[in-house]
């Protein structure tokens, strides 16, 4: 019976001791998350290359027309077509960059060599040519030690004193090349022809133009009245002359406030326009004489009957009193 009592007395005992002891701690839970953003995204959300500007290029503005830009910047409208690739020359958007020069042309704008790619920002640079590149390769041979830089060798009196002599064959090289600096090589022409000479003057300067009045009548308009050249009244039918030879860069009527028109390259830099016909009489593309009939007057997108004569240096209207003939 003593046995008994002390059994459960024990057991008791042990309960008590499970319930009073502190219970095992665990380690706490951290929640770890990955990042939701995506290479992809990065790469989005870098700024896009800012478009081509300053001189070459144009903006297009609400309005416009290619037919104007092409006037507005001396150049032939199909040759804007070329330049920017454009399947239709009526499809062109508000705000969208047109190329108005040749590539390549003295003071456009060229693109940029050093360029930063958005997801790693690492610099990218054009190679020169290749002579420029071999240049500082070769001369760093010449300077770099290729072979082994020592060798093990057992310890004796003559072997101390000769690793002791100075390395002149090695010192001598580098002195050598920074003391006679190559001389740049002169290319002389294998024949007399081949010598650059000097452009000569064509007849298509702009101080070669032979200008005359394109249609007999009375000024009615004037450049310092205004307007961007000169208004020419006259009858239907009259006869529209060319002010100068040239070629036909544009005929039609696809400008508004000019009707049917005419205009003619005479140089790079110098153009003139024929306004308000009432008969086209030449085609783009067509070389035309001085004094030839390129239309006839009339009064198409204009109130009367008249000529409006414009000439363009670079695109620009300027005065043509200064370059037509006194009457």
């Amino acid at each position: 019976m003593k046995k008994i009592r002390l059994a459960v007395l024990g057991s008791v005992v042990g309960m008590l001791a499970a319930c009073s002891s502190t219970p095992n701690q665990q380690a706490p839970v951290v929640e770890r998350t990955t990042s939701t953003v995506k290479p992809a995204e990065v790469a989005s959300a870098a700024p896009a290359a800012p478009a081509p500007s300053g001189r070459g290029y144009y903006t297009v503005k609400k309005g416009d027309t290619l037919y104007r830009i092409a006037l507005e910047v001396g150049q032939s409208y199909r040759d804007i077509v070329a330049w920017n690739n454009l399947t239709n020359p009526n499809d062109i958007k508000v705000d969208q960059v047109l190329r108005v020069a040749p590539p390549g042309a003295p003071g456009t704008a060229q693109t940029a060599t050093v360029a930063a790619t958005p997801a790693t920002g690492i610099e990218v640079k054009q190679l020169g040519a290749p002579g420029a590149a071999a240049a500082p390769s070769a001369a760093a041979g010449a300077t770099n030690k290729t072979g082994p830089r020592g060798d093990k060798r057992a310890y004796s009196e003559g072997a101390l004193a000769e690793l002791e002599k100075p390395d002149s064959a090695s010192n001598s090289a580098p002195a050598a090349v920074a003391a006679a600096p190559a001389a740049p090589a002169k290319a002389e022409p294998a024949h007399p022809a081949d010598k650059p000479v000097a452009a000569a003057a064509t007849p298509s300067d702009d101080e070669g133009v032979s200008w005359m009045w394109p249609a007999e009548g009375k000024v009615v308009g004037t450049f310092d009245g205004g307007k961007k050249g000169l208004d020419i009244s006259g009858k239907s039918g009259q006869p529209v002359m060319a002010a100068g030879a040239g070629k036909v860069m544009y005929a039609g009527s696809g400008i508004r406030g000019y009707g049917n028109l005419v205009i003619i390259k005479h140089t790079n830099n110098l153009l003139s326009a024929y306004a308000h016909n009432k008969t086209i009489l030449v085609k783009e593309g067509q070389s035309v004489t001085k004094g030839q009939k390129i239309a006839e007057m009339g009064n198409s997108d204009s109130d009367s009957v008249k000529l409006h004569f414009e000439i363009r240096q670079q695109g620009k209207p300027v005065d043509p009193s200064k370059y037509l003939p006194p009457r």
